[in-house]
């Protein structure tokens, strides 16, 4: 299971005196025993699907936090936070490309007969059921809404 991969990543980092490894660990740690927590679902864990949704949500917060270093002329941070959303992402499902995802709205498409962006919602739907969590949301929405403005 991929919380226990992270427990046992956690004691390797700290074994290795990787410290800034272990602590990013530790907050992602921390960020599913919240989740459990909120479900009720100490006792008998996250599925791996819930545990990728959460480090996904995570990846996407520190390149957002990366964004606004950039942005804010602080370049050491946002280094720090890109190198903490690269170790998130080691545990997350490889990352669709472009193409793959356009495959997908195309079949999407098909299968709804959407067109126009009222049908947006429908095909980004399909599509996300279908990807799981090796497609992000933005960019979805933003190829589907390319294709529907056509």
């Amino acid at each position: 299971m991929l919380e226990e991969r992270i427990e046992q990543d956690i004691k390797v980092a700290l074994l290795a005196g990787q410290k800034d490894k272990a602590t990013t660990l530790r907050g992602l740690k921390a960020v599913i025993l919240n989740a459990k927590v909120a479900s009720g679902t100490r006792g008998s864990g996250l599925g791996d699907e819930e545990v990728q949704a959460l480090l996904a949500k995570q990846a996407k917060q520190r390149q957002e936090s990366a964004d606004l270093y950039i942005q804010g002329g602080n370049q050491a941070k946002a280094d720090q936070e890109l190198a903490e959303k690269e170790l998130i992402e080691s545990y997350l499902p490889k990352q669709l490309s472009e193409d793959e995802i356009n495959a997908l709205i195309d079949e999407a498409i098909a299968s709804t007969g959407a067109t126009g962006l009222q049908g947006m919602g429908q095909v980004i739907g399909q599509v996300k059921a279908k990807a799981g969590a090796s497609a992000d949301g933005s960019v979805v929405a933003r190829l589907v809404k390319a294709k529907l403005a056509t």
